[in-house]
């Protein structure tokens, strides 16, 4: 096992619920989550929505302040890093949205969008910083001819490439993937993910990747972290997640999912997701998922069970049967 790039230690975020005068709760977004991401892997992050993935990865980049907890990078306490320290791990970081229509600048042009981290970094300037930012177009499958145009000439696809090419400006160590194929056709996803892949193996890139498609995180993720209501119910390897789901939440994830298997659709689900995700506001003592959950017990409701390893670090919390 690769050595931790980022280490998140009981990391937790909440934002308070406030009125004119006063605050009446919090938002409990994220809580007492530990995590790994090993260098050189990719982590995929899955979870209904609201159950706090987003709010994980952008707490874990400090681009959101956590509320309790450690976000450890390369052995420092990100809260305890110098300014200058902290300026190389932003350099070392990048992000790829989910929107490329609206995380792209539509008054820029593609040079000052590709090329602005170079810019801001002092990695290269004026002809030096031309000359970068076409060999990052032509990285990710574009070309010459796009240096000087604006980000409404392009297609969804070509825009996400686009964003691509800006993240890898900086030369990071580390990209937070934050459904960044999700609004794309079947076809260009598919390439885009090929891409991604190719670039990890080329750049030796940690990813971090968000998804609420199982089969893309699959096909991309080396390690996979299943949320529900703020909290990490499992985590474990591609095969220890998809080919041996241990929680019920997990395992009903798994079967909402579609499959193109004609052998799988006739199939009983073993565990069918009923009703809604509760209140992160007031979330339900126990174990969060017992209101859901086919398997509970009375112990349920007043015990939080922690994650367990429960053999080759496939980790758990559910209580036992």
């Amino acid at each position: 096992m690769a050595e931790a790039l980022f280490e998140c230690r009981s990391l937790s975020k909440l934002f308070p619920v406030k009125t004119l005068f006063r605050t009446i709760g919090n938002v409990h977004a994220v809580e007492d989550v530990d995590l790994e991401i090993p260098e050189g892997g990719t982590v995929g992050l899955v979870g209904e929505s609201g159950c706090g993935k987003t709010t994980l990865a952008r707490t874990i980049l400090f681009l959101i302040e956590p509320t309790a907890g450690q976000v450890v990078y390369r052995g420092e306490d990100l809260s305890d890093l110098k300014r200058k320290a902290f300026h190389a791990f932003r350099r070392e970081t990048a992000i790829v949205f989910q929107d490329p229509y609206s995380s792209l600048d539509p008054r820029m042009l593609i040079a000052d969008i590709v090329g602005e981290p170079l810019t801001i970094h002092r990695m290269a300037f004026g002809e030096d910083r031309d000359d970068a930012v076409l060999a990052l177009l032509e990285r990710v499958g574009l070309k010459t001819e796009h240096l000087y145009r604006y980000p409404h000439e392009f297609s969804g696809g070509q825009r996400q490439r686009l964003a691509i090419a800006r993240a890898l400006a900086g030369d990071p160590k580390f990209i937070l993937l934050d459904e960044a194929t999700s609004a794309l056709d079947v076809s260009v996803q598919a390439k885009i993910l090929n891409m991604l892949n190719a670039l990890k193996r080329e750049l030796q890139l940690t990813y971090l990747f968000i998804s609420h498609d199982l089969s893309v995180v699959r096909h991309l993720s080396d390690l996979i972290g299943v949320m529900y209501l703020g909290r990490m119910v499992e985590y474990g390897t591609r095969e220890q997640v998809f080919d041996d789901p241990t929680h019920p939440y997990t395992r009903g994830l798994l079967a909402a999912s579609p499959s193109l298997d004609p052998d799988d659709r006739d199939r009983p689900r073993e565990v069918v997701l009923e009703g809604e995700v509760p209140s992160a506001v007031d979330p339900p003592s126990g174990c969060r998922f017992h209101p859901r959950c086919p398997n509970r017990k009375p112990e349920c409701e007043r015990i939080r069970p922690e994650l367990v390893d429960i053999g080759d670090g496939h980790l758990v919390a559910c209580i036992p049967e």
